[in-house]
C-alpha cells in the first residue's frame, strides 16, 4: 500500500499526523468494512463494562465500528480513510452534562459579576457603573454570577450599595444560584416592595432589622422585579445557543441535559438541529408546575413532543420529560432542611429550615399524573427534607403503578438522609429510578458560601459519591451553569479533591471521606450520565455500534496528579462521526 505525504493536524501547539492513503482496492468480500475516521496510537479510556483501554477506534457513518489494538484497526483504513495519530495522547467518551442551563445569553449580553477577578463590593460596582454608562436613564441594567462568599466582605450586595452608581437606572444582579439577587432602589419603586410589602408564598424579601427591603429578593420573591426585567430577544437567545455549542466542543463536551425549557427555547433548538448546528446532544426537560391545575398543560407540551423510540432518528434532540421543584437553595438557605441552616458555618439562622417550592401534597399528585403518564421525571431537591419527600414520592407512586426505566432523577440532591440513601439504593435496582443528578462543582465555586451555611457536620454529607458506590448507586454529573462554570473538567477535579476555591472555612470543609477516583468520576460525565439521557446504548462508552462521540486530551487524566485534572485541555472533539473542534483552529 502506498501512502501519500502526511498532512499535519496541528493542536494546542502539537502536531498529530493526518494520514490520507493512495488509492487502493475497496476491501474484498468477507473483509471488514472501510472506515471514514481512523485514531490510532492512543490511550482509548472506553468506560465499557469492563473499563478497557485500547489503541485505536474505527469509524464509519457516524458510528463507532472497531476499537482494539492499531494492528488490528489498520484493516478497516481504505482508500479515502483519514487516520489521525494521537501519538499517545488519551481519548475518551464525550462529556457529557446532565444539568445545565445551556445557554450563554447572560454571559454574552449583561455585567458578567461571575469572574474570578471580582473579589470585593467595589470590583463589583465597577462593573455595574461601567454598564449604566453605556445606558440611559430609565433603562435597565442586568448582570449575574455574584457570590457573597466570594466577596472579601462576605455580605449580600444591597440596594444600598447599587444605589451608589445606579441612581438613575433599574438594576437587576442575580446570584451565581440563581435563586435569589439584588435589586436598586429604582427597581424596588418600579415593583412596588416596600416595608409593608408581604413576603409571597415560597418567597422571601430580605430586610433590615427596621423591617425595610434590603434589595435581596429570594426565590419567588425575586419575580417581583424579574418580570420587569425586559426579555432577550429571540436572536439574542440563539446566539445565546450558538456560543454555547461552540464553547462545549471546545471542552470535549456532545451532550446536556437542559431543564425547564420553554417553548421558544424547544424551537430554537429544533431550528439548529435542522441546520446541522446542534452539535451537542440535547435532552430537554419541560418545565414542571407548581399547582395541580396548571399541570395539564405540562403534559400537553410533553406529549405534543414524544420522546423517540430507542431506534429511531439520530437522538440529537429529544424532549426528555419534566423538571419539578421541591424546594430552593443552599445558596440564599431557603432549601427545606429539617434543622436550622448555619451562618458563617458555627452560627445558627435560628428559626429558618428553608421551605418548600412547591406545596408538598401538590408536588405528589403532579408526580403522581406524570408517572402515571409515562413521563421521566427529574426534581430539584437540596435540602435533606426535600430529598426526603421526593425519594417517597417517587417510590409511591412506582408502588402504585410499577414501571421500570422511567429513570426519575433528583437534582442536585446535595445532602441526603441515611434514608434517602437507602430509597434511591433500591428504587435503581427494582424500578430503575431515583438517580442523583449531582454537581460535584457545588463543593468548588459555591463551596466557601455552602460550608458556611451547612456548618461543620452537616457539610461532611454534601454529595456523598463514596457512600453512593458502597451502596451501589450511580449518580450522573453535571454543573447546573451558570450556577458553577460548566467545563466537566472541572467536575472530575471536584469529585476526587472536594475543596473550595478560597478555603474560607478551611480547604475541605466537606471531608475527603467521601471522594472517588478518577475513574468513577469519569463515569459520572459519560455512560452513568448517558443514562440518564436515556441514551446509554448510544454514547457514554466507546463500544461498537455507538455513536462517534469522542474527546482527545493533552493529558491522560487517570495518571495525572489531582490538582492536573482541572486544567485538562481538549485537543479534538468528535460529534458522530464528524470532527467539530480542533484546538488551536
Amino acid at each position: 500500500m502506498l501512502m501519500c505525504p502526511p498532512r499535519l493536524l496541528t493542536v494546542a501547539g502539537l502536531t498529530l499526523t493526518s494520514l490520507v492513503f493512495a488509492p487502493m482496492r475497496q476491501a474484498p468480500q468477507g473483509q471488514p468494512a472501510v472506515a471514514d475516521l481512523v485514531l490510532t496510537n492512543g490511550k482509548i479510556i472506553t468506560v465499557d463494562g469492563t473499563d478497557s483501554i485500547v489503541q485505536a477506534i474505527a469509524i464509519a457513518a457516524g458510528r463507532i465500528v472497531a476499537v482494539g489494538p492499531n494492528d488490528e484497526i489498520r484493516s478497516r483504513v481504505g482508500p479515502s480513510t483519514r487516520v489521525i495519530d494521537l501519538f499517545g495522547r488519551t481519548a475518551t467518551p464525550g462529556l457529557i452534562d446532565t444539568h445545565v442551563h445551556f445557554s450563554e445569553t447572560d454571559a454574552l449580553y449583561s455585567v458578567d459579576l461571575g469572574v474570578v477577578d471580582v473579589k470585593t463590593m467595589d470590583d463589583v460596582l465597577k462593573r455595574v457603573a461601567a454598564a449604566v454608562a453605556m445606558r440611559k436613564p430609565g433603562e435597565w441594567v442586568r448582570g449575574r454570577g455574584w457570590d457573597e462568599g466570594k466577596l472579601a466582605e462576605r455580605r449580600y450586595i444591597l440596594a444600598s450599595d447599587l444605589d451608589k452608581v445606579a441612581p438613575n437606572n433599574p438594576v437587576w444582579l442575580m446570584q451565581t444560584t440563581g435563586h435569589y439577587g439584588v435589586a436598586n432602589s429604582y427597581a424596588l419603586k418600579m415593583a412596588e416592595v416596600r416595608a409593608d410589602t408581604r413576603d409571597p408564598p415560597a418567597g422571601t424579601i430580605d430586610r433590615d432589622a427596621n423591617g425595610n427591603p434590603t434589595g435581596v429578593l429570594k426565590e419567588s420573591a425575586a419575580g417581583l422585579v424579574t418580570r420587569l426585567v425586559p426579555p432577550y430577544t429571540r436572536e439574542e437567545q440563539r446566539q445565546g445557543l450558538l456560543k454555547m455549542i461552540e464553547d462545549f466542543n471546545k471542552e470535549g463536551m456532545t451532550g446536556a441535559k437542559d431543564p425547564g425549557i420553554g417553548q421558544m427555547k424547544w424551537d430554537l433548538y429544533e431550528e439548529l438541529r435542522a441546520s446541522g448546528r446542534l452539535t451537542v446532544r440535547m435532552f430537554a426537560l419541560w418545565s414542571g408546575a407548581r399547582r395541580v391545575e396548571d399541570n395539564a398543560e405540562v403534559l400537553s407540551h410533553v406529549q405534543a413532543h414524544p420522546k423517540p423510540s430507542d431506534t429511531s432518528g439520530d437522538r440529537v434532540l429529544i424532549s426528555g420529560g419534566v423538571k419539578m421543584f421541591m424546594d430552593g437553595s443552599g445558596g440564599a438557605r431557603t432549601a427545606w432542611m429539617y434543622d436550622d441552616w448555619n451562618k458563617n458555618s458555627i452560627e445558627k439562622d435560628a428559626g429558618n429550615v428553608g421551605y418548600p417550592a412547591t406545596p408538598p401534597d401538590a408536588y405528589r399528585q403532579i408526580v403522581d399524573a406524570l408517572h402515571n403518564a409515562g413521563i421521566h421525571v427529574s426534581t430539584h431537591a437540596i435540602g435533606d427534607r426535600a430529598i426526603d419527600w421526593v425519594v417517597d414520592t417517587y417510590n409511591q407512586v412506582l408502588k402504585a403503578k410499577p414501571t421500570r426505566g422511567l429513570r426519575h432523577g433528583i437534582i442536585h440532591a446535595n445532602t441526603p438522609t441515611d434514608h434517602a440513601i437507602d430509597v434511591m439504593a433500591r428504587l435503581q435496582t427494582e424500578y430503575d429510578a431515583g438517580y442523583p443528578e449531582s454537581q460535584a462543582e457545588f463543593m468548588w465555586w459555591i463551596g466557601d458560601n455552602y460550608a458556611g451555611n451547612l456548618g461543620p457536620d452537616r457539610a461532611r454529607r454534601l454529595t456523598p459519591f463514596a457512600t453512593y458506590r458502597r451502596r451501589g448507586i450511580i449518580w450522573a454529573g453535571g454543573s447546573d451553569y451558570s450556577v458553577t462554570p460548566f467545563p466537566a473538567r472541572y467536575g472530575l477535579w471536584s469529585s476526587v479533591a472536594r475543596q473550595t476555591l478560597n478555603g474560607t472555612f478551611g480547604a475541605t470543609p466537606f471531608g475527603t471521606e467521601e471522594r472517588v477516583d478518577t475513574r468513577t468520576a469519569l463515569r459520572s460525565y459519560t455512560i452513568w450520565a448517558a443514562h440518564q439521557m436515556f441514551l446509554d446504548d448510544r454514547i457514554g462508552s466507546i463500544e461498537v455500534g455507538k455513536d462517534a462521540d469522542i474527546a482527545v486530551w493533552d493529558r491522560d487524566m487517570l495518571t495525572v496528579p489531582t490538582d492536573a485534572l482541572k486544567d485538562l485541555k481538549c485537543e479534538l472533539t468528535i460529534f458522530r462521526g464528524k470532527i467539530v473542534y480542533t484546538a488551536g483552529r
